[in-house]
């Protein structure tokens, strides 16, 4: 763990801004001195207008000083210029002494989007309640579901990585503060940042988290080890370079080439961990210091494990083949120990290049196998950001940059889980398109029966609303379970999981079948209705869709078991029914809207959709030869056709649909609501978000009754499409009847 330095400043107390930056450019590469130091100048003055006020840590810490100390953080791990600057002002803009849209006009949007995002993550720890409990038995399900959520909001590597530094600074900040909000701090370090840092590799800010959390969390333990390790942490990591050096020289002298030696000194909570998870005593932690070795082959391993064993006297015991015999994991590696200079233990780790890969970024890496949660993610996508993540680093360190590597690899990703949270800061992951119903009944069945409302943010929405990352959704119930049939209905976006939909389908069968029977019965008749179906026989209807009576058929549909549309298209049929198709001679393509459109018996004509009663895919049709207009094409029950039939029989044509539809059809809807302000724009904002183009529209507004009748005409591209545009117009507020007409031309 890196040895905290403290900032230069002058007699007065002042931070030395030129001291500073010489000690940053000494760990990163700076391309813009003066920008640096513009940042530092405005976060100082920035907190000296501010009114003075303790932050959220707990503590008067200030909030310029605490930039300067990230940044440093940030340039021991070589980020760039962009993530420096960054780091200098968050604190600033977290704490509401300098606006997000100065950073941007300042210093660019990409520096602002950083912030923004970190900013984005900080929402984690506004939710995250104080519940004292031992270090191990923490809830790991719902602190992997934070971390879940953490990973899925960052779409650049440097936002966790300034985040990382920011809990770092406030984990050493709160040494002074209250015991309760000490405790808290160090009680969402431990559950969610050394371990969204051990799963990104970055193991100096790892150990330092775990150390001051654990310090904080259960003292006594950690008092109790650190006096047992009898020397400082500055001590051992001399005592690691000695030893370090003296295996570097016993390996060149054996001719084994381009070997990597990394040691460590274990620091406190990984020791507490060992010694409870094995259940030993503090002399039998043998790991205490450890080096890793990587060679490039494996006889190379065994040749280093001979030269280990020839310096000093191994403990017997303490030594695995798990390259001759490896972990069901598939880990391989050599492990030893040995009484190393100074009569003190050291454990040594021998591996190759690819089994270090491997056991890293494999199907075995270790943090997957090794990390502090005992349960495994189930999420495929959280394991792909979290792999791309950890290859952004390494990748990073190799060839120093981030920039290309972050726009290159951005849109392989793809967030397969939103991660969204209850009122009271739990985590609850959901399918990318989930709704507030989803998460209602995520979260209990019981509630999703009861859902009456939502609020997402603190603001009611409407049930069908998508859920994005990060938002704290509250479900407002009702006393009774009463599921909505309209929750049942894909056109309205109500349900988007198939497990929701199978809980509310279950509640509605659970019900008596005189309800589902007239409960379906009114939902048929009122979707026939909408699409101006009448006089029809529900009993052949019900025939149709293999039911044996029209009360199967609507207790069917009462319990959700079959669909409306599905029932209403064979309505059409009936209504309707298709003709038999004719053998086509030729059927080019035309760029018009019927241009799926089959005029049998003939070919390359022009044909136009007949204005009188606008016919759409589903529709029997039958066309008219007109003068200079091409084949006029109109429904087979039009009262024009008829007209024309009678007359001129011999201009009638035989036409079908054919082909794969993919061209949009004019249909006229008769919308009868209460009249209200806003009412037309609710009802353009809801066909504007399903792409529905309106090609005409009039209204007629009854002031006796304050009614109003509108006559839109929208472009759809079938009767699915169709059903699901008066659907959704029938919710919006006021409405109170949307169906389809037919105009007749006089």
């Amino acid at each position: 763990m890196k040895v905290r330095e403290d900032q230069p400043v002058f007699s007065d107390g002042t931070v030395d801004l030129n001291a500073w930056l010489e000690r940053v450019k000494s760990k990163a590469t700076i391309v813009d001195e003066e920008q640096l130091l513009r940042a530092c100048r405005i976060a100082r003055t920035a907190e000296q207008e501010a009114d003075h006020r303790a932050n959220d840590w707990g503590t008067d810490a200030s909030a310029f000083k605490t930039g300067l100390e990230m940044a440093e953080i940030l340039a021991d791990l070589s980020l760039d210029q962009d993530a420096i600057v960054a780091g200098i002002l968050y604190r600033t803009v977290r704490e509401e002494e300098l606006e997000l849209d100065t950073v941007k006009d300042q210093f660019g949007p990409k520096v602002a989007t950083l912030i923004n995002g970190v900013a984005r993550m900080a929402a984690i720890h506004r939710q995250q309640k104080s519940t004292k409990s031992s270090v191990l038995g923490q809830t790991e399900t719902q602190g992997e579901a934070v971390r879940k959520m953490l990973v899925a909001m960052i779409d650049d590597v440097r936002v966790a990585l300034i985040k990382l530094a920011e809990r770092t600074c406030a984990i050493r900040a709160v040494k002074n503060a209250p015991v309760a909000r000490r405790y808290k701090v160090a009680r969402e370090v431990f559950d969610i940042y050394a371990p969204l840092a051990h799963r990104l590799g970055v193991g100096h800010l790892k150990w330092e988290l775990e150390d001051l959390a654990f310090r904080y969390l259960e003292p006594q333990d950690y008092k109790k080890i650190a006096q047992l390790l009898d020397e400082k942490r500055l001590d051992r990591q001399d005592y690691i370079e000695k030893v370090q050096s003296l295996i570097t020289e016993q390996i060149e002298a054996a001719d084994i080439h381009k070997a990597q030696i990394q040691g460590r000194a274990k620091h406190i909570y990984s020791i507490w961990r060992k010694m409870k998870r094995k259940n030993i005593s503090f002399s039998q932690v043998y790991d205490i210091r450890a080096f890793r070795i990587l060679v490039p082959a494996v006889r190379d391993c065994y040749s280093v494990l001979g030269i280990v064993h020839s310096l000093w006297r191994h403990i017997p015991r303490e030594f695995d083949d798990y390259i001759a015999s490896p972990k069901q994991n598939g880990y391989r590696s050599l492990h030893t120990a040995v009484i190393g200079p100074e009569g003190k233990v050291v454990e040594i780790q021998i591996r190759t290049a690819d089994m270090h890969e491997d056991a890293e970024l494999g199907v075995c890496a270790h943090w997957l196998y090794k990390g502090t949660d005992a349960k495994r993610s189930q999420s495929r996508g959280y394991e792909e950001k979290v792999a791309w993540l950890r290859q952004v680093l390494e990748w990073h360190d190799e060839l120093g940059g981030i920039d290309e590597m972050v726009e290159e690899l951005g849109a392989e990703v793809t967030v397969d889980r939103i991660y969204v949270l209850t009122p009271e800061g739990h985590v609850v992951d959901l399918s990318a398109s989930a709704t507030p119903i989803d998460f209602a009944y995520k979260v209990h069945t019981d509630i999703g029966h009861r859902c009456r409302g939502a609020k997402v943010n603190g603001r009611i929405v409407p049930l069908n609303t998508p859920l994005s990352i990060g938002d704290q959704i509250e479900i407002l119930t009702g006393n009774e379970a009463t599921p909505s049939r309209d929750w049942l209905n894909a056109d309205l976006g109500f349900v988007r999981s198939s497990r929701t939909r199978a809980k509310i389908k279950h509640w509605f069968k659970s019900q008596d079948r005189d309800i589902n029977i007239r409960d379906g019965k009114d939902m048929l008749v009122r979707e026939l209705r909408r699409f101006n179906i009448d006089k029809i026989d529900m009993k052949q209807l019900a025939q149709l869709v293999n039911f044996h009576s029209d009360d199967d058929l609507f207790a069917a549909l009462g319990a959700g078991d079959v669909r409306l549309m599905h029932v209403v298209h064979h309505a059409e049929d009936m209504v309707n029914p298709p003709k038999v198709k004719a053998i086509n001679l030729a059927v080019p393509k035309k760029q018009n809207h019927s241009s799926d459109l089959v005029i049998h018996g003939v070919g390359n004509l022009l044909t136009t959709i007949a204005n009188c009663c606008k016919p759409v895919p589903g529709d029997a049709v039958e066309g008219f030869i007109t003068v200079g207009r091409g084949v006029s094409i109109h429904r087979d029950d039009c009262s024009n056709l008829l007209q024309l039939k009678a007359i001129e029989p011999e201009r009638i044509l035989d036409v079908s649909w054919g082909g794969e539809v993919r061209t949009t059809y004019p249909v006229e809807l008769l919308v009868v609501a209460y009249d209200r302000t806003g009412l037309l724009k609710d009802m353009m904002t809801v066909l504007a978000n399903i792409g529905v183009n309106i090609i005409s529209m009039n209204s007629l507004s009854n002031k006796a009754d304050n009614t109003v009748e509108m006559r839109l005409t929208v472009e759809v591209e079938d009767l699915h499409g169709l059903g699901r545009v008066m659907a959704l117009l029938s919710k919006v507020a006021n409405v109170a009847d949307v169906r389809r007409v037919y105009p007749k031309i006089h």
